[in-house]
């Protein structure tokens, strides 16, 4: 008998095969033109075929993004999937026509077509997943889904280099092939369970800045969700700037053919394709956001290596691949909190404001590879120098946006390096903010609970311990640690970070951590459980108040140099829940 959580399974696996062969296609046939067009116009004007390709296809996003986004919550979004990948197929059959005539103008018309489906489609395959996919395997899901799309770049740009070279440039026989793969995405599409409309009785608007600008304006009332929006943008800038970039810097700095420079991109590919999984995985249940501005540091490194190390294939081919990586890691996390964070009835019209950033980020990167080769005459390896720095300032902005996210996660690193843990009572952590009760004993307390949940933390202390150390209390004030005269000053409105500050954390999705200096932990429980206080905000926010106990040994002396390189600065520890 199949279950109603196999169905939503299975559905998104047809989901995903209809995107992948959208994404497969898309990159086929836009391979296909700037591969047609070199081959009419020569070589040496490869600057200005990709910039105007990339333009074109990048316009209908613009144009269309905000209207897309209306239709997506107004009707069902599996009727708009199956309207798209149908229109696409007949789409690509003037495509085939369009190269068998050797028609420019008809290429990219054909091009402006297929980016206009694809534009209307975006929404609804994002905005669609929360409907089919349970809440804690969203991150997973985008982890897949982001993966099979980069799989698809990959295919895409090898079936459009290898299509070509075995039939000798036949155009027409290569589009016989993507009407092929079209038809099977309609068929898949069919297969999507139908989920109903999202309720949303939003009018179009023609004025689709105003609409864009609007649901930005929206997005700000959500935490993180914009900076997880403008984020994601920046991404599609920077690998729409690498995928038009590669194909120079081959020819120019490596010697390579332009065929030969979309193979170099599938490496690329190929690294996002694994880092989205890994990132699915590190992420787990809680959207993991911490990684977005540690992903970013790795992609600006990369970048400026490829510059350093620009005339040697052998170490320009790991780090197209590690550029990959950690574009794959810093995307997976702002996807999945733009699909987590955005309200029910407006979910496409984010995705859509999304889109529409993004690919005015293609744009701009159409524009800089224009500006940095032809204008200022700058050779490719420079422009990833360009990137780098350009990916250095948007990692410092992402670093103090999500400064509680990377603090967490770090904290979690350094509590696995530092301690070797053993938790107890684990089926205790709810997965919703909540208030844990903990005897404070050392300033690595706070590492050890960061490490052992997956939520923001806020730390409030009784007095300070270690207050003679100034490291100390640079770590306390990294983590935002909140010291209070006693625990009935948590009760109160005179301290400023009383049950008012207690009540905005928590509804902003943070956890609070309470040290007690008292031996007697129960008896401090007991005054949270009878604070009134306390209680209304237990029962108006839906928090559990969990005692937590934490024990640690003393670090073990091993006889051996590696055991003791591997076990000198490992501390045991136990950290029970409830």
């Amino acid at each position: 008998m199949v279950t109603f959580r196999n169905r939503r399974l299975s559905s998104f696996a047809f989901l995903n095969t209809t995107q992948f062969l959208a994404a497969l296609n898309d990159n086929i046939f836009k391979l296909l033109i700037i591969y047609f067009f070199i081959q009419v116009e020569g070589i040496e004007n490869s600057h200005t075929i990709l910039a105007m390709t990339g333009a074109i296809f990048v316009l209908p996003f613009l144009f269309f993004s905000a209207f897309a986004g209306t239709l997506a919550d107004r009707i069902s979004k599996r009727t708009i999937i199956i309207i798209t990948k149908s229109l696409e197929f007949l789409t690509l059959g003037l495509g085939l026509l369009a190269f068998h005539y050797e028609s420019k103008l008809g290429a990219y018309f054909v091009l402006f077509m297929m980016a206009t489906y694809s534009a209307i489609f975006a929404p609804s395959k994002y905005s669609i997943l929360p409907e089919i996919v349970p809440k804690d395997h969203i991150p997973k899901a985008n982890g897949l889904m982001t993966s099979f799309t980069f799989l698809a770049i990959i295919l895409g740009t090898f079936a459009a280099s290898f299509l070509l070279e075995i039939t000798h440039y036949n155009f027409t026989f290569a589009m016989l092939c993507t009407m092929g793969l079209a038809f099977i995405a309609v068929v898949a599409s069919f297969c999507i369970d139908r989920t109903p409309p999202s309720g949303s009785s939003k009018r179009f608007n023609v004025f689709f800045l105003g609409e864009i600008f609007s649901t930005l304006k929206l997005a700000t009332h959500y935490p993180s969700l914009l900076t997880s929006i403008v984020g994601s943008a920046f991404f599609l800038f920077l690998g729409a700037y690498v995928q038009l970039n590669v194909i120079p810097f081959a020819m120019q700095s490596l010697d390579l053919s332009d065929v030969q420079g979309g193979y170099l991109f599938l490496l690329t590919a190929l690294g996002i394709g694994t880092g989205s999984i890994l990132a699915g995985k590190i992420s787990g249940r809680i959207v993991e956001l911490g990684l977005v501005p540690l992903a970013a540091i790795g992609v600006a490194i990369c970048c400026f290596l490829l510059d350093a190390f620009s005339h040697s294939l052998y170490v320009v081919i790991p780090l197209v691949i590690l550029l990959g990586l950690f574009g794959g890691l810093y995307q997976v996390p702002l996807d999945s909190n733009i699909q987590v964070s955005s309200p029910r009835t407006s979910r496409g019209q984010v995705v859509a404001a999304s889109n529409f950033l993004s690919f005015f980020g293609v744009l701009c990167a159409s524009a800089l590879l224009y500006l940095n080769s032809v204008i200022l005459g700058l050779s490719a390896d420079k422009g990833f120098v360009i990137i780098g720095f350009l990916t250095v300032l948007v990692a410092a902005v992402l670093s103090y946006q999500y400064f509680d996210y990377v603090t967490r996660y770090i904290a979690m690193l350094l509590s696995r390096l530092h301690f070797s843990t053993t938790l107890k009572g684990q089926e205790c952590i709810s997965d919703a903010p909540s208030i844990y009760i903990c005897r404070h004993t050392a300033w690595n307390d706070t590492l050890l609970m960061l490490g052992a949940q997956r939520r923001r933390m806020r730390f409030f202390i009784e007095q300070e311990h270690d207050h003679k150390h100034r490291w100390v209390q640079r770590i306390y004030h990294m983590l935002r640690v909140v010291f209070i005269p006693e625990m009935e000053a948590l009760q109160t409105q005179k301290h400023p970070n009383g049950k008012n500050g207690i009540k905005e954390l928590l509804s902003k999705e943070f956890s609070i951590c309470i040290f007690v200096e008292n031996d007697d932990l129960a008896a401090e429980i007991d005054k949270l459980n009878q604070s009134y206080h306390i209680l209304k905000i237990r029962d108006e926010i839906g928090c559990p108040i969990i005692p937590v106990s934490i024990e640690k040994g003393e670090k073990i002396e091993a006889e051996t140099f590696f055991s003791r390189l591997l076990k000198k600065f490992r501390v045991p520890a136990a950290i029970s829940f409830g």
